[in-house]
């Protein structure tokens, strides 16, 4: 778990991720495992996945994060560990953000034992009566992360956009749940290794857990205002930070048929360039049978037509495939689109910032 030097994390953190840790709709505990600033994580609950070290089920290296059964081994690993847990994070991410009956049974218990609750799904418990007045009795502070700002705190977009000279690059994706933010922060870490200022534009709510400094919360934002925000996003990461990069995550993915992504941060953030993640044995949209992923190639093309800028490199997320096969199906792929690959989990990212240099010149 990586908690930047000189940030004071909101506190210990038990990450609720019952029967997910092992799927895509976990996606949201993969990311608090593997880094975040706003909290120290002790522990994630899903008695499936018991026993194990939460980094070496996710990343075949030990994070010194346990998985547990229930709240009641959370608390108690914690005490023996001598920190005490003070948030429950719900660390789901389901088709849809639902809250459904098993985690909210789950966040009345937390709550009841005296946490603080952080949730990013979309049904908010601070609207839920039963929720709400526990905590109230309880003395906890309930966080609602997809909640939207009223519309006085919103921005309409501007045209402003074009007086930032951090170069922009958009980390989209051919699908949802596909690593898109994992490679943006890995991007971050290797500009900032290549000499490098480097600042990551959060577009979701684990973003946010992971304490990204400046970022929107997408999905859950009014229409009207999306691009106004993401604007100012970039435009007060630019002003106040004047990094070298701008890195933008991306969401769902341009031709996915649940959650179409991207066009947005196309249109008002304006990348000069686009770095692709791609899922090589993933022949379905997530959570979707039978729909059919859109070749590489047709996603590489409507991205380009769309935005008038380059993919300038293709990383891939290695679900289904085994570490031998990577670096032929990395030759593959490169072969067939003329573009540096690599995985970012295994491989690092140097071809990634070899590729953005010449932009960077500029």
């Amino acid at each position: 778990m990586d908690t930047a030097a000189g940030i004071v994390p909101d506190g210990n953190a038990v990450v609720y991720c019952e029967g997910s840790f092992s799927t895509t709709y976990g996606k949201t505990a993969h990311g608090l495992v593997r880094r975040t600033r706003r909290y120290r994580i002790l522990s994630v609950i899903d008695s499936e996945c018991a026993g194990r070290d939460a980094g070496e089920l996710l990343d075949g290296r030990r994070s010194g994060i346990p998985l547990v059964g229930n709240l009641q081994e959370a608390v108690q690993a914690a005490r023996e560990a001598g920190n005490p847990a003070t948030h429950f994070v719900i660390g789901l991410a389901p088709d849809g953000g639902r809250l459904d009956d098993r985690t909210r049974q789950a966040v009345l218990e937390a709550v009841a034992a005296g946490f603080n609750v952080d949730s990013g799904l979309h049904d908010f418990l601070g609207e839920d009566s039963e929720i709400a007045g526990l905590a109230m009795e309880c003395g906890v502070v309930l966080r609602d992360i997809r909640k939207t700002p009223s519309r006085k705190q919103l921005h309409a977009f501007t045209g402003r956009i074009q007086e930032v000279t951090s170069l922009k690059v958009a980390l989209l994706g051919t699908d949802s749940a596909i690593g898109k933010r994992t490679t943006a922060w890995l991007l971050v870490e290797a500009l900032e290794s290549a000499g490098y200022t480097a600042e990551l534009i959060g577009t979701g709510q684990t973003a946010w857990m992971q304490g990204a400094r400046y970022g929107i919360i997408l999905d859950s934002l009014i229409n009207d205002f999306v691009a106004g925000e993401i604007e100012h996003a970039l435009w007060s990461a630019w002003q106040e930070q004047r990094s070298d990069v701008l890195v933008i995550e991306g969401q769902g993915s341009l031709l996915n048929p649940a959650y179409p992504g991207g066009f947005e941060i196309l249109a008002a953030g304006r990348p000069q360039a686009i770095v692709l993640q791609h899922a090589p044995a993933r022949l379905e949209y997530d959570g979707f049978p039978g729909y059919a992923l859109h070749p590489l190639e047709k996603q590489i093309e409507a991205l380009e037509l769309i935005s008038g800028r380059p993919v300038v490199a293709i990383t891939l997320n290695h679900e289904n495939l085994s570490r031998d096969e990577l670096p032929e199906v990395c030759r593959t792929i490169q072969t067939d689109t003329g573009l540096p690959v690599c995985d970012p989990i295994f491989d690092g990212l140097e071809v990634v910032v070899e590729a953005l240099k010449p932009y960077l010149k500029r």
